[in-house]
Parts: C-alpha cells; sequence; structure tokens
C-alpha cells in the first residue's frame, strides 16, 4: 500500500530548519535536472543548506548535487533544489516529492522544473529544449500517486484536477523570453512521459510511447509537478532533449546517461539564460 511515511509536522520541521538557516524568503522554486545544477550557480547573495537532519533529504545519482540553495535571480528571491529524488532509487513517492510541500510552506508561489528527457517526437533535435504543455503519468497508472494515502487539507483538496497542470500564462511567458533571448529556434512545446526507470526504453516501448501521444519520455519530475498543484503553486517545465528515442530495431544507436549529460552541458548556458531572463518577468 502506497501509504505516506511523513505528516504535516516532518514538513513543518524541515521548513523551519531551513528559514532558521538562511534569510532568503523565496517566491520562486527551480529544481534542477540532471546536469542542471549550473542553475543554483546563478544566484546571488547565495545560501547553500544540506537538510540532512531530515532522514528524507538525500541524492545519489550522478548529475545531482544534492543541496538547496537559496539567493536572488535577478531581483527574484529563490531556492534551487541542486539534484532531485528518484522513485528508481528505491525512494516511495511520498519522498520523492518531499521537499515539494516543504517549499510551499516556505511560501515559494512559482514551481520551476526541468529535467533531461528523451525525444520521442521525430522531428525534436538533441539539444531542443521542450515546454512542457501536459503530462503523461506511467507510474500513476499503476498506483504511485504521491496523492494516494491521506489527504491533509491543510496541502490541498482530495480529488485535484490537473488539466491546467503547467500554466499557461507561464508557458506564453517563456515563449516570449525565448524569442527574446534568440532561443526560439531550439525552442519546442509537447507532452512528457515520466517512466519509473531506471532503466532507458526498448523499441516497442518507444513506439507505445509514440502512438500515446508523447513527444519526450524522462524518470522525473511529474510526481513533483503533482504535488505542486496540489498545494496551489503555478508550474512551469522544460525539459532539455538529450538523445532521440531508438524506434528502429535496425539502429546500432544507444543510450546511456553519460551520453545524456554530455548534451546537457552543451546547451546548459541557454538553459539558463532563458530560465534567468524568464524568472525577472514572473
Amino acid at each position: 500500500m502506497n501509504t505516506c511515511c511523513c505528516n504535516y509536522d516532518d514538513y513543518r520541521e524541515t521548513t523551519d530548519w531551513l528559514l532558521s538557516h538562511t534569510e532568503q524568503r523565496p517566491k520562486v522554486a527551480i529544481i534542477c535536472g540532471s546536469g542542471l545544477g549550473g542553475l543554483g550557480d546563478l544566484l546571488d547573495n547565495k545560501t547553500v543548506c544540506h537538510p540532512n537532519g531530515c532522514s528524507y533529504v538525500h541524492w545519489a545519482v550522478p548529475g545531482h548535487e544534492g543541496q538547496l540553495v537559496f539567493g536572488s535571480l535577478r531581483g527574484r528571491q529563490c531556492v534551487c533544489m541542486q539534484g532531485r529524488f528518484h522513485f528508481y532509487e528505491g525512494y516511495n513517492i511520498h519522498t520523492v516529492t518531499y521537499l515539494v510541500r516543504v517549499f510551499f510552506l516556505l511560501g515559494v508561489e512559482t514551481l520551476i522544473v526541468t529535467n533531461a528527457a528523451g525525444g520521442v517526437n521525430g522531428s525534436f533535435n538533441v539539444g531542443d529544449i521542450m515546454l512542457i504543455k501536459d503530462h503523461i503519468n506511467m507510474p500513476g497508472f499503476a498506483g504511485q500517486n504521491p496523492l494516494c494515502g491521506h489527504n491533509d487539507e491543510r496541502f490541498g483538496v482530495r480529488f485535484l484536477c490537473t488539466s491546467d497542470a503547467y500554466d499557461r500564462d507561464l508557458i506564453a511567458l517563456a515563449k516570449q523570453t525565448a524569442e527574446e533571448q534568440g532561443c526560439s529556434t531550439f525552442l519546442q512545446q509537447g507532452v512528457y512521459c515520466m517512466v519509473a526507470g531506471p532503466t532507458f526504453e526498448t523499441v516497442a516501448e518507444c513506439r507505445v510511447l509514440q502512438l500515446l501521444g508523447a513527444d519526450a519520455v524522462g524518470m522525473s519530475t511529474v510526481p513533483e509537478v503533482v504535488v505542486a498543484r496540489h498545494c496551489g503553486l503555478r508550474v512551469l517545465g522544460l525539459s532539455l532533449i538529450t538523445n532521440k528515442v531508438v524506434t528502429d530495431y535496425a539502429s546500432e544507436e544507444k543510450t546511456n546517461h553519460d551520453k545524456v549529460l554530455e548534451t546537457t552541458r552543451r546547451r546548459t548556458q541557454d538553459l539558463q539564460r532563458l530560465v534567468s531572463h524568464l524568472i525577472a518577468k514572473i
């Protein structure tokens, strides 16, 4: 049974610990995907926190630094989560989303989630940035939804509408910002599908994802988005297309994490520029 292992007091304790370690009171939170932790390096007046006093806070995946960075970005107080929890590491779904509720209690109003993803849409190129307009929650189909279990009304309603999971105004603002920053030539928009991982997809699975209408696939993001919306946060999602999925049995191409990180390194500055200028407009 998918039972929550933490309660409101746990979230409150972590929140109070963080508030006692920084003078920043962020309104924007950024979750940095694989290799995208450099977003936190853009902050001014930084305070780096390692809330390891909470047993839920631990990262172990290459490309994820595993810390919270508080600071200001173009005049906006922000917190960057450099690294994230992953379902495939053995964490339950409530631990994966733990810090999102902490962000809500900190006073965060807008969540920007980033990830590295495989391109399912054949028209996408490696290095494209995809604005997430919707998602397909594969683990959720199998009962792994972070809202399963007792619902605490202090966070949100029992039955959450997710047809508006990704804020349309923020998407429009991101498009405008991309145009201004010269990023529009590699900006896409589409549907992100989350799978549990840690294996990359088989050829048959990739073909199924295409039939389902997915444009990109990854192993994160959706649980955090669901919890953020449950708490009433506005959400913007960005996927960096680091590879194209394999849909041909004759192909010799193989996806691996090192290639994902290499593509991320090449496009990092563009993504950072887009996000930082976007935050200035929020």
